[in-house]
């Protein structure tokens, strides 16, 4: 379970870690990492899991795969930090072993592109 100080809640976060962050993705998740300038607030994370995954009942079940592999790798980020994990259709059909995977590459190539340019 994600702790509620990590949840990401308000639209304008989303919307500073999708449009400001970088990004990384494959065919089951994009992610997208911004660091806020100095700041000492936790790490949130946020999730976005369309219609396009399937029906309500296969939403959470990836909402919650999420959520569980997001806590598990709450070290990997500075203090401050906006995440968004966005789900793609296939991760509908796609197993926990798969989706952590795929969001361990996503989150080392955004990692790794921030470490090279900077923060923003």
């Amino acid at each position: 379970m994600l702790p509620a100080a990590h949840r990401m809640r308000r639209s304008n976060e989303f919307a500073l870690a999708v449009r400001h962050g970088r990004r990384a993705g494959g065919a089951l998740l994009a992610v997208h990492v911004w660091q806020r300038p100095a700041s000492a607030e936790p790490v949130r994370i946020g999730l976005v899991v369309p219609k396009g995954v399937g029906t309500a009942v296969r939403r959470t079940v990836v909402k919650r795969r999420l959520r569980a592999l997001a806590t598990a790798r709450l070290d990997r980020f500075a203090p401050g930090a906006l995440v968004v994990l966005r789900a793609s259709a296939a991760s509908g059909s796609a197993t926990s072993p798969t989706l952590a995977q795929a969001l361990d590459g996503a989150l080392e190539r955004a990692l790794r592109r921030g470490a090279a340019a900077g923060s923003r």
